[in-house]
């Protein structure tokens, strides 16, 4: 993944909690589980509908 670019990124703290929860709870940090988030809706709004 040479292509990755930074982003800075403001969050209500709530999100931010939930964010950290989901990072301890995967052994993953905060980055990674922002990331996880935005793919899955990507994945959602690109699948077709049924």
């Amino acid at each position: 993944m040479d292509d990755l670019k930074q982003l800075a990124l403001r969050v209500p703290a709530d999100v931010k909690a939930w964010l950290t929860e989901q990072a301890k709870r995967n052994g993953s940090s905060l980055n990674s589980e922002a990331i996880r988030a935005v793919r899955e809706r990507m994945d959602r709004e690109t699948q077709p509908q049924t």
